[in-house]
């Protein structure tokens, strides 16, 4: 393994696992034995029965994936967020529910957000418009769908239960790639969702924030952030996050506009290009490695999630289809379409080809 892909198992971000629980309650009333699943994505039946186990991130993610495949549910996120007991959120829905105003809450939700989720942290801005978003911390963003919009989902039921009031955002952003808003999570949101937007968030009205928490108890407050202060002691500090892994999260993003170069890059990273280059020289690597890398991930990805060529080739920042054909001819040994064609009848070990390619060139 890489040394940039070595991460201490005790260094992976973690979550409470509620998600994972719901999800595992609604594969077996399906009749669906969640054992295998969570075999693949690397948790356990333990893990799953046990309220104070938590579970890694990636593990989690994995798990939402393969379970909305399994129930051929491809809102299957919006569905688990839509449907759960806000209360499952324990300690931090109380501390919320107990607040004074909403925006107090959202303060309050963004600095405990890693007592449930360390890998997907909440972050907001306020101004005219409030957002409600979301950074992943040391967990790969592109395999993600279902998990974040889970999670936009309880973000904005947790703004209207807490107010009283049916909230409708202005926006709702996401990063991965969708053609148009479901008819279901429209009416639900009652806002088309912008997708491929660079960020993953719910706006809001700013007007919004100073909107009282129904039912809020300074006093319960008090104590419940104190708990909350003690439980994040209780937690690892910082997570070790690789470099790898944040370049990764920022170029996605970037690719279909064709802004996914090293200098920006470094400069959302808040690095100069020469520190950035310092620093992946230091691991082993190189942008351009990690760029080439991420591109043929992503593009099999696609393949398999049923994206055509076209929307492929842009999604990469191809401005030509043939000039992405070539590419990916070039890194497998097989055009899309035979790659497609391919995995229709058994799937194609990508390593396995690229290594072979490697040794006829010799």
């Amino acid at each position: 393994m890489a040394a940039s892909r070595k991460v201490r198992l005790d260094s992976l971000p973690s979550a409470s696992g509620g998600i994972s629980r719901l999800l595992t309650a609604r594969l077996r009333a399906a009749g669906i034995a969640p054992a295998p699943l969570l075999a693949q994505a690397g948790l356990t039946m333990a893990q799953i029965e046990d309220r104070k186990a938590r579970v890694t991130v990636h593990s989690q993610i994995s798990y939402l994936e393969l379970g909305a495949a399994a129930l051929g549910d491809d809102l299957l996120g919006f569905h688990l967020g839509r449907d759960c007991e806000l209360r499952e959120l324990g300690l931090l829905y109380y501390v919320l529910a107990s607040s004074e105003t909403l925006a107090d809450a959202l303060n309050k939700a963004v600095r405990y957000s890693g007592i449930v989720n360390e890998g997907v942290r909440l972050r907001w801005r306020d101004g005219r418009e409030a957002g409600i978003g979301f950074h992943y911390v040391n967990v790969e963003r592109r395999g993600d769908r279902q998990h974040i919009e889970c999670w936009l989902t309880i973000i904005v039921r947790l703004a209207r239960q807490l107010t009283n009031r049916r909230l409708i955002p202005g926006h709702v952003r996401v990063i991965h790639h969708g053609k148009k808003t479901p008819a279901e999570l429209r009416s639900f949101l009652g806002c088309e969702i912008e997708f491929d937007a660079g960020v993953d968030e719910a706006v809001f009205s700013g007007d919004v924030l100073q909107m009282p928490v129904v039912g809020a108890d300074m006093y319960l407050n008090d104590l419940l952030t104190r708990y909350c202060d003690e439980a994040l002691t209780h937690r690892r500090d910082e997570r070790v996050v690789t470099l790898r892994r944040e370049i990764e999260n920022a170029v996605v993003p970037l690719l279909p506009h064709g802004k996914a170069s090293a200098v920006e890059i470094a400069r959302r990273l808040g690095l100069s290009h020469r520190t950035l280059a310092r620093r992946l020289a230091g691991e082993g690597l190189s942008f351009s490695r990690i760029l080439h890398e991420l591109k043929l991930d992503l593009a099999t990805r696609y393949l398999r999630e049923g994206f055509s060529v076209s929307s492929i080739a842009w999604l990469l920042g191809y401005q030509e289809v043939s000039a992405f054909t070539h590419a990916f001819k070039r890194w497998t040994g097989k055009s899309p379409k035979q790659l497609r064609l391919h995995e229709e009848t058994g799937e194609i070990d990508i390593r396995r080809e690229r290594r072979k390619r490697k040794g006829q060139r010799r």
